[in-house]
């Protein structure tokens, strides 16, 4: 039987997080996870909703430590809770919120200060590698959360990998700007800094003027764990930005330019990851450098049937991904979107990447994205709508649509086309379907419909 440490490289006197601009050492991590270890009620499965990163991780190795499982669903509405509860009967949530609103009997993340375990006392547990650590969930085409199993082992050998490709600075410290129970969050902010001997903080800055706080709180080296959208919006300010060692940005592909800015305004290397929920992390590429993509030690790739599979390495079995990509030789890919991501319409075919991109590169959009129509707006005739949902302050849907009309093919010209004060991004920059299907059911003031090729058949999203 094969055992993997709960934290790697530490002596007691370790910093495993920054909290509050205070050191928090591993003697200390490990007291107060096995304080919380005690107080668990009996249920297997924990819902942790703790958004302070270090409360977060407390709650996940005392979770490890007495055989539980964390669940990790994408998003907390009330129906998905309410299947977790059918999923797990005996699930409960651990809480640092003190109006926490989920159905689940509730344990409330206490801060009171446990005992630093004496030097003496300090042994790191070692977890069963084939123990099951998490539970992550993807929403399937019906909605309803779709479970896959996360054991310790390969989790472990997951980060571990990303960790050599990423090249980490040891003794970094690093700032996420995304959720822990993101499984990017949760691998590169959480799971890295348990098994690489670097500190995590505690804290999780979403506006820009509180990453560049958090950047300036932590130690050199600094690592900043982010996203696409949270660079984006980071870099739109002229402000001097704080010195970085590295980024790293997943969630969605980046562009090569923004990866430039990025690289020149933080003076620091730049890396983006591609994974998934089902395979967490698979390959890695110097974006301001290289389109390619290179799969992390083990991983390989299968083709078959217009579909690719991962396998190998810490994947736990073949797995089915998402993209169109391209199979460069050996181990390197290129990524060309997501297999949803095409649209065809009236027999002309576009990509959602594309369009989006046409759309952002109007003069004056500061954020937009198409997306299709569902239910009783999505049209009669089995022709996909398209729907649009744009941040302008300074434009009309008027003049959008005459820009728009210079750029693509009026049959993906959007119907309606809605100016918002902003996009309904999640955490992680993701924009869900059902926000997006609500913006355009709801058909504010500031939108417009195509009027110039009414006869044109009728598109839907």
């Amino acid at each position: 039987m094969k055992f993997e440490p709960l934290l790697s490289h530490r002596t007691p006197a370790s910093v495993v997080a920054y909290r509050g601009g205070r050191a928090v050492t591993a003697g200390q991590f490990l007291a107060d996870a096995n304080r919380l270890a005690r107080r668990l009620p009996a249920g297997r499965h924990v819902l942790n909703m703790c958004v302070d990163r270090y409360r977060f991780t407390v709650g996940l190795a005392a979770c490890l430590i007495s055989g539980r499982a964390s669940l990790l669903p994408s998003t907390h509405t009330e129906e998905v809770v309410r299947q977790l509860a059918q999923f797990a009967p005996d699930a409960f949530c651990l809480t640092d919120a003190s109006d926490c609103g989920i159905e689940l009997p509730l344990v409330q993340f206490d801060d009171g200060p446990s005992p630093e375990l004496p030097a003496e006392d300090y042994r790191p547990p070692l977890i069963r590698a084939e123990q099951l650590a998490a539970i992550v969930f993807t929403s399937g085409s019906t909605g309803a959360p779709l479970p896959y199993r996360k054991t310790w082992g390969p989790l472990v050998h997951c980060v571990r990998a990303a960790a050599a490709a990423l090249g980490v600075p040891e003794g970094a410290a690093l700032i996420g700007t995304v959720p822990a129970q993101h499984m990017y969050g949760f691998e590169s902010a959480v799971l890295l800094a348990m098994q690489t001997g670097n500190a995590f903080t505690a804290e999780r800055p979403f506006y820009p003027a509180d990453v560049r706080a958090a950047i300036d709180a932590a130690p050199r080296p600094r690592v900043l764990i982010t996203t696409p959208v949270h660079l984006r919006t980071v870099l739109a300010d002229d402000l001097e930005l704080p010195g970085l060692d590295l980024i790293v940005s997943a969630t969605a592909p980046l562009s090569q330019d923004l990866a430039r800015e990025a690289e020149r305004r933080f003076g620091a290397p730049l890396l983006e990851i591609y994974g998934s929920t089902e395979t967490g992390q698979i390959a890695m590429r110097h974006t301001a450098e290289r389109v390619p993509f290179t799969l992390l030690h083990g991983v390989r790739l299968r083709a078959d049937n217009g579909q690719t599979y991962a396998y190998g390495g810490h994947v736990e079995q073949m797995t089915s991904l998402c993209d169109v990509l391209e199979q460069n030789g050996g181990n390197e890919f290129i990524l060309h979107g997501r297999t949803a991501d095409l649209v065809n319409i009236a027999g002309k075919r576009s990509s959602f990447g594309y369009l989006n991109a046409q759309l952002n590169a109007i003069p004056g959009v500061q954020d937009g994205v198409f997306f299709l129509r569902e239910g009783e707006h999505a049209g009669v005739t089995g022709i996909p709508r398209l729907a649009a949902a744009v941040v302008a302050p300074t434009l009309s849907a008027a003049a959008l649509m005459k820009y728009l009309r210079r750029r693509i093919d009026p049959v993906f010209l959007p119907r309606p086309l809605v100016i918002v004060e902003r996009l309904p991004r999640n955490a992680t920059g993701k924009l869900p379907q059902q926000a997006l299907q609500a913006l355009a059911d709801r058909r504010p003031r500031r939108a417009v419909r195509p009027t110039s090729h009414r006869r044109s058949p009728r598109s839907q999203s």
